[in-house]
């Protein structure tokens, strides 16, 4: 009897043992988390109903709804949903052209690996990029007026409005699109438009009954990964604009660190509601992510 119990000790302490070694490996994670995501949360949400003396209030929650705060939130998600939908949109057609369009390999792997670059090519460089580019004396603003004798400035063009700033977003946003919607595109099952061909569906048929239904979670979850990601861009926009658009992230800055409208309490509810909005869409992408897996694996 002892001779059973032995070997089914060993073996209850060896998984013991590969279980603390699995858990240990990912603890630095969760130490991470807890330090630069869960804690300033924590701290967002108490400073936000604080007033300057420590004091519990609501006074900051309730002054989020003034008109200049509002138009903020307003700008801010308009700005991310027009990114977010035409980065999305032009993102997968070239996903689609990159991956099922029939381009060398080679072609594909540049593609994908400028995209890498791009997707995370933001904040003060990639302002300075497009002032250098297309701002009043950008290289592509000079040599328009020299070539072809026109200024877009003339024509209503303006980098460092909304649809200037909407076109710098998306230099980001256009390669995102790409790296995430790719795999979903490898996912698609060749069987499947085999089957739709040989029960005699057309190929814009198969896409329209077969392939975008299944592709569509996946579009969507990432539009709305794009809608956050832009939400929360703040480096870039100050770069360009210099503060001169109502935006929330910009917003936040100048109640923190301004010296005019310097109110910590109310920069602290400023950000526990892009918070919010940030959790709402993650969420959202964590739920049609995973519908699309359901058809994806």
């Amino acid at each position: 009897m002892a001779s059973l119990t032995a070997p089914a000790s060993s073996t209850r302490g060896a998984a013991t043992r590969q279980l603390f070694w699995n858990w240990l490996g990912v603890v630095p994670f969760f130490l991470f988390a807890f330090a630069f995501l869960f804690l300033p949360t924590l701290y967002l949400f108490l400073g936000a109903f604080q007033n300057r003396q420590g004091e519990l209030t609501v006074a900051n929650i309730s002054a989020l709804f003034q008109p200049f705060i509002m138009r903020a939130y307003w700008t801010t998600i308009q700005i991310s949903a027009v990114t977010a939908v035409l980065g999305g949109v032009f993102g997968f057609l070239m996903a689609y052209a990159a991956v099922l369009g029939g381009v060398p390999r080679s072609v594909r792997t540049a593609i994908l690996t400028f995209c890498g670059v791009a997707s995370n090519f933001a904040g003060v460089p990639l302002a300075f990029a497009f002032i250098a580019t297309l701002g009043r004396v950008g290289l592509v603003t000079v040599l328009l007026k020299e070539l072809f004798n026109f200024n877009p400035y003339e024509h209503g063009f303006n980098l460092y409005s909304f649809a200037g700033l909407s076109l710098t977003y998306l230099y980001f946003q256009f390669p995102l699109m790409i790296l995430i919607i790719s795999p979903a595109l490898e996912g698609l099952k060749p069987e499947w438009e085999e089957a739709a061909h040989n029960l005699g569906a057309s190929n814009r048929q198969y896409w329209r009954y077969v392939a975008f239904p299944v592709l569509l979670p996946a579009i969507l979850g990432t539009m709305i990964l794009l809608f956050g990601n832009a939400f929360g861009a703040y480096a870039t926009a100050y770069a360009l604009t210099g503060g001169s658009l109502n935006l929330v992230p910009i917003l936040i800055g100048a109640q923190i660190r301004g010296d005019v409208l310097h109110n910590p309490n109310l920069g602290y509810a400023l950000a526990l509601g892009m918070v919010v909005v940030m959790a709402v869409s993650i969420s959202l992408y964590s739920l049609l992510q995973r519908r699309a897996e359901r058809w994806l694996k």
